[in-house]
């Protein structure tokens, strides 16, 4: 039987009852399979595809495929991909990538870029009753690019089921130097994306220090900070704005340390958002973000009514002096703190995680992991401390200077 999207909740015998596996029952597992990459496989079938990975148990999964780019996604329940390279499973051109991590506390997920539309024939796993170990074995056809297109999607049923919607609270009034400054700092990247790798370092890993060391700083401080992620897990552009609006944010702040391909490049930079980047490589930069997400398995496909465009438009009309008055701010503390910067150390692209339209926020780009130097820097405790210093003395001054203006608009 062909189908589009295949969701399987896999029964196991000593665990759940035989008609499935529910949010509930799922939540409760603590097993951890591991893949067996000796005797799994990503190969040709004839016109189309067979994956093939060995677990050393079952495990709640499901399948399913995401277009442009085409991708096959698997989330599996407790699969430990450390170690495990599963672009080395790929012996055909039909598949340009692959790669997996954690997606979320207890979930893993597997993507495979694929060269063009399949769709999945057949999704079982079986398991070895003498052994106990388990076989994932996809099918795929090739697809017709339209049909493929619309039907894929993540399924609306899923091994995780949603929170219930929550009562919507008033919005937070803008700050004005009389409580806290509530802080959301976005340590970029995560899990299944580890962001720019250079000589042994990941990006994911050098901002979630950084964040940590940053929020322990601004609660000396007498600041409010929330991370968007305290661990090493995959978080998608969108949540990290909308756990910047849940926690009702005064400023949010998206840390990152790219790589350049080609060229050379060092020293920190403060991006705010606009659709017309200030430069080429900003453009690419920007996109690069958003094609992580889209590697990671992640559907972008919803697009923003007229309506809702127009209403975030004018919300951007006050909130775009705050973000680039924010950007100065902490251009001029690490330049004070951290000396040399980039040449260019302020500038401005299309970052889908900057486009809350009702919170100021920026992304601060701490150095390039393609340069010696700061590779150096990143790592050492001591230039760290200098760059939070810099970055938490511009808040408190962007801090006094927004209430200010705050106090100007109500006369």
């Amino acid at each position: 039987m062909r189908l589009s999207v295949i969701l399987l909740r896999l029964a196991l015998a000593t665990l759940v009852s035989p008609v499935g596996l529910c949010p509930a029952v799922a939540e409760g597992l603590t097993a951890l399979a591991r893949p067996d990459m000796a005797h799994s496989a990503v190969a040709e079938d004839g016109p189309g595809l067979r994956i093939t990975l060995a677990l050393s148990q079952p495990v709640p999964y499901r399948v399913y495929t995401l277009d442009t780019p085409p991708r096959l996604v698997a989330d599996f329940r407790e699969v430990d991909w450390r170690g495990a390279d599963p672009a080395a499973l790929i012996s055909t051109g039909k598949v340009r990538g692959a790669r997996a991590g954690a997606v979320r506390p207890g979930w893993s997920r597997l993507v495979l870029e694929l060269a063009g539309p399949f769709t999945i024939e057949t999704a079982e796993m079986p398991r070895d009753p003498v052994t106990g170990v388990a076989r994932l074995a996809v099918v795929l056809g090739p697809a017709d690019p339209g049909e493929f297109a619309a039907a894929s999607r993540p399924p609306e049923a899923a091994l995780w089921g949603l929170p219930p919607a929550e009562v919507l609270v008033p919005p937070r009034p803008r700050q004005d130097g009389t409580r806290p400054l509530r802080v959301v700092i976005d340590p970029g990247h995560g899990g299944i994306d580890p962001g720019a790798e250079r000589e042994g370092l990941r990006e994911a890993d050098l901002m979630l220090t950084l964040a940590r060391e940053l929020a322990e700083a601004l609660t000396r401080a007498g600041h409010d900070p929330v991370l968007t992620r305290d661990g090493d897990h995959f978080v998608p552009l969108e949540t990290r704005i909308d756990i910047a609006r849940a926690a009702q944010a005064d400023v949010f702040l998206s840390l990152h340390a790219d790589a350049l391909a080609d060229g050379h490049a060092t020293g920190a930079t403060v991006y705010t958002l606009s659709e017309t980047a200030s430069d080429e490589a900003s453009a690419l930069l920007a996109e690069r973000h958003d094609r992580d997400a889209l590697l990671a398995g992640v559907d972008l496909t919803d697009k923003d009514d007229e309506i809702a465009t127009v209403l975030m438009d004018l919300a951007r009309t006050e909130t775009a002096p705050r973000s680039d008055r924010l950007a100065e701010a902490i251009v001029a503390g690490l330049r004070a703190n951290v000396g040399r910067l980039h040449k260019r150390p302020r500038l401005s692209a299309a970052f889908s995680v900057l486009k809350s339209p009702d919170i100021p926020s920026v992304l601060v780009e701490l150095g390039f992991l393609s340069s010696e130097t700061d590779r150096a820097n990143l790592v050492s405790p001591a230039w760290r401390a200098r760059a939070i210093a810099g970055i938490a003395g511009a808040l408190d001054a962007w801090a006094a200077e927004d209430a200010a203006q705050a106090d100007l608009l109500r006369r």
